[in-house]
């Protein structure tokens, strides 16, 4: 496995770098909407964060720290990719345990996530990082 390194991107350059990766999981998402609808959240408290090896993003993340009634103070996984040709050569780990450091450094009790029922290469992944099912996330257009 080649060097790697995360970096957070708040920059527009840094957040477009994202876009191709993210695109793989968010495909309705044009590139400057994309990084402007990052940018917005940036404001709400979201952060981005890539993995990088050899130049190249690999692997993205998207999340938020944040307090519930229910949990304490969490860390929540909006999205997590790694390319789909990258998959299996452990940049999603790396990018996983690091998020799971940003947790603990953060004083969370958990970190959280959704993920769609249909995505069962995630939920294999999900479960070999030591995550189980805890609840059903239940939505309705309005």
């Amino acid at each position: 496995m080649a060097n790697s390194h995360i970096f957070e991107a708040r920059s527009e350059a840094d957040i477009r770098r994202c876009h191709a990766v993210m695109h793989e999981l968010r495909p309705h998402l044009a590139e400057e909407p994309f990084v402007q609808q990052v940018l917005r959240q940036q404001e709400q408290g979201f952060r981005l964060a890539a993995l990088e090896a050899e130049g190249s993003v690999r692997a993205v993340t998207g999340f938020r720290l944040q307090e519930m009634l229910a949990h304490g103070r969490i860390l929540y996984v909006d999205d997590l990719v790694t390319a789909e040709k990258e998959r299996s050569s452990g940049w999603g780990e790396q990018l996983f345990q690091w998020l799971l450091q940003q947790a603990r450094e953060g004083g969370c009790a958990h970190l959280q996530l959704d993920s769609g029922s249909w995505r069962h290469g995630a939920h294999r992944f999900y479960f070999r990082q030591g995550m189980h099912i805890s609840s059903y996330h239940f939505t309705m257009p309005c």
